[in-house]
């Protein structure tokens, strides 16, 4: 499902790349990056239909935001491996053929190697962007209904390292990054391990549906599409934007 006008890119760290719009097909001057991360293992099987229509809620409510010619945005889903569903696509081109039936549920859940790979992602993409002149900030949602149990990456200090490396490199403006921990009311342990990842590899906010149905998927698509154009509008200020309430 990649667009053919994406680059690919490979990154020093872990075996998962990322795929970009060139530099030459970008006509503004200054970008927030935006990083959907979605599980896909299989305890999501009772809602695949209300994500994939969550995400398309997300991408749609941007392109009526102010910013919208200013955002790009990279899907990835997570089980046992990282896939990305597209890399950072210009807004516009994102098309809704691009979140229908987009989800393939399986496996387990490598949300450690998801979300560092979003990051390292997101820091490469941003430092070609500074280095050829655009202003860039970011912002990541990483969307989760249980625990890492799986992947190349077993501990949550490495998550932290990798964003520690944005305020150490200054690649980015500022990044704004987001943990979703979904239909938490079935396992009050999962609730206080993601509140504790969170915590451990140093996430801006943590916030939580404790069911995951139709209603509520529909109230996150619109925290985070709010989210998006929030630090969308940060961007310039040197700071990234507050957390929203959920």
């Amino acid at each position: 499902m990649k667009s053919q006008s994406l680059e690919q890119h490979n990154l020093p760290t872990g075996t998962y790349g990322y795929s970009a719009t060139g530099l030459d097909e970008l006509g503004a001057t200054e970008y927030t990056l935006v990083t959907i991360v979605v599980d896909v293992s299989g305890s999501v099987y009772s809602y695949k239909k209300e994500m994939e229509d969550a995400i398309l809620q997300i991408v749609d409510s941007c392109k009526y935001s102010p910013r919208a010619d200013n955002l790009m945005i990279r899907l990835l889903s997570f089980n046992n491996d990282v896939n990305e569903i597209h890399g950072f696509k210009l807004l516009e081109e994102c098309d809704k053929g691009d979140y229908d039936d987009c989800l393939t549920i399986r496996g387990s859940t490598a949300l450690y190697d998801a979300s560092h790979n979003a990051i390292n992602a997101t820091i490469d993409y941003g430092m070609s962007l500074v280095n050829n002149d655009f202003d860039v900030n970011a912002i990541i949602a990483i969307i989760t209904d249980g625990m890492n149990n799986t992947g190349k990456i077993t501990s949550p200090k490495k998550i932290k390292e990798a964003l520690q490396k944005v305020i150490k490199e200054e690649n980015l403006e500022s990044l704004l990054s987001i943990l979703i921990g979904v239909g938490t009311q079935d396992d009050p342990d999962v609730s206080t391990y993601l509140s504790e990842f969170k915590d451990i590899a140093g996430i801006t906010q943590y916030v939580e549906i404790k069911n995951a149905n139709a209603r509520e998927l529909a109230k996150l698509a619109e925290f985070v599409s709010k989210s998006i154009s929030a630090q969308s509008q940060a961007l310039g200020s040197g700071s990234p934007s507050q957390p929203l309430q959920f």
